[in-house]
């Protein structure tokens, strides 16, 4: 039996999970990465801790399942998205530290492109918005703050990856410089309509293309592993940001499925087929993969804080030990008594796209204690993810039957019941949550020839848990007024 591997490189962790053909888990492993705050909305990450760690848990999870490399038919890679690496091509060693999706710095520099109307080209060529969530402002970042790096990038010394390039570097001893088509499309740099990066784009943050990695399919043999201290020759065959994994490992091979994520963040994905739905609501257009010739769309909205607000109910304000004693905590009270919290620390995602919001807790009482924050805590998410949704169906005119949903927060079943309570629709759960790396692996089966083609190879997870709507409409409508009004609380807060 052959299996397969998913290296799944998230924001708070990296994790390996094996597979079999069948696409149950046999064995995996995890550790959590260390998060660097410089200063109040920057975010980081140590590149080399990123590789270091995720190889260590790739080798953690063959011996944990029992395997040797050779067993092994083909590696998938699924990563958090626009974080941003430049590394030195000669020594492999990375400029700076690796700057997060969820990081603000350059928050002025999309304003300045605004100001000097690049909005437009932006928006039609990559299907997103001048904003300091994608790649592109963060290279330009690191060139102009780094010493000599402009210069470096200019002759050709420096290399850009996002997390899947720069695995790829790693695993292949420096050999490929590559990513995929879904990647590319949240750098900000790529025309989501040629599938080939710009140079109207590269020059308005004068980013050479030399330093930039070969575009290709998210379903293709990109090399083989040669990285010391790791198994030898097994072929890297698949390779797609996080959440498009998530909605190929959900099967929303279809136009019209919708998934969400509730990882760090939230995201979620409507799978637009080969139209490309330009959204009258501030989501985001983006490529969900590129198997063979065909390229596949997808609508997203992104919610920037999801289930790092239950890590900060346990890091910053301490009400809980660990990250699964939330629900315990929520359930002690029925409802939250009129108290909101709206987790806006790193700025308004979707729909809003404002960074100056900050977060918000509002509606409090003498009487509000612990639980109530808990609960306020989980129900933001639902409220944040219902909004998307909202938006997703005005966009496309399709009326959805479901939301499929995964991530470590949709194990919990008081969020998963509120959130079809929100939304009115059934939320479904699968028998295996963690369908980012799930999909991974399928991508890479696919290319390897484990299946024929991509309905067979993502027909492996079936449903565990369907939640139905029970709350009355208007108890939804009086809960959804109140959400409204303690999101106006938070927008613009910087600036006021």
């Amino acid at each position: 039996m052959a299996y397969l591997m998913a290296l799944d490189q998230g924001t708070t962790s990296s994790r390996a999970i094996v597979f079999d053909t069948a696409g149950r888990p046999v064995g995996s492993a995890q550790k959590e990465l260390r998060q660097v705050y410089p200063q109040p909305g920057l975010v980081e990450h140590d590149p080399l801790e990123i590789w270091e760690s995720q190889a260590a848990v790739a080798q953690l999870a063959l011996k944990n399942a029992g395997l040797a490399g050779s067993d092994i038919a083909a590696i998938g890679i699924a990563n958090q998205r626009e974080t941003t690496v430049v590394w030195d091509r000669a020594t492999g060693k990375p400029v700076y530290n690796a700057i997060v999706w969820q990081d603000r710095r350059t928050a002025d520099v999309c304003q300045r492109l605004i100001d000097e109307g690049f909005e437009r080209p932006i928006r039609e060529k990559t299907g997103l918005f001048s904003d300091a969530y994608f790649s592109g402002t963060k290279i330009a970042w690191i060139l102009d703050h780094c010493p000599g790096a402009r210069r470096q990038a200019e002759e050709g010394r420096l290399a850009f990856g996002t997390i899947d390039t720069w695995l790829i570097w790693n695993l292949t001893g420096g050999a490929r410089h590559v990513t995929d088509l879904s990647n590319a499309s949240r750098t900000m740099l790529c025309n989501i309509h040629t599938g080939d990066w710009d140079d109207e784009l590269l020059g308005m943050l004068k980013i050479p293309r030399a330093m930039l990695p070969e575009i290709h399919a998210s379903s293709e043999v990109y090399g083989k592993t040669t990285a010391p201290g790791f198994p030898e020759g097994i072929p890297i065959a698949g390779a797609a940001g996080d959440q498009q994994a998530a909605l190929f490992g959900q099967r929303c091979t279809a136009p019209g499925l919708v998934k969400n994520t509730y990882g760090t963040g939230c995201f979620m994905l409507m799978n637009t087929g080969s139209a490309l739905v330009v959204s009258s609501h501030r989501l985001l257009t983006t490529v969900a993969w590129r198997i063979g010739t065909r390229t596949e769309y997808a609508l997203e909205g992104s919610v920037f804080v999801g289930g790092a607000v239950v890590q900060w109910l346990r890091d910053g304000l301490g009400i809980i030990r660990s990250s699964d004693e939330v629900e315990a905590l929520a359930c002690q009270v029925a409802d939250t008594e009129g108290v909101y919290l709206v987790p806006a620390f790193a700025g308004l995602g979707a729909p809003h796209w404002d960074p100056y919001a900050r977060g918000a807790l509002v509606g409090m009482t003498r009487g509000t204690k612990a639980a109530h924050i808990a609960r306020a805590a989980l129900e933001s998410i639902a409220y944040q993810s219902a909004d998307l949704l909202a938006c997703m169906q005005g966009d496309s005119r399709i009326g959805i039957a479901e939301l499929r949903v995964d991530g470590g927060a949709a194990a919990n079943d008081t969020l998963m019941q509120f959130q079809a309570d929100l939304l009115g629709v059934p939320v479904v759960r699968p028998a295996l949550v963690e369908t980012t790396a799930l999909g991974a692996a399928a991508l890479a089966g696919l290319a390897v020839g484990c299946w024929k083609n991509s309905s067979e190879s993502v027909d492996w997870n079936p449903t565990a848990t369907r939640f139905s709507p029970q709350m009355d409409s208007q108890r939804v409508g009086r809960l959804q007024r109140g959400w409204r009004r303690a999101l106006d609380r938070s927008r613009n807060w910087e600036e006021s």
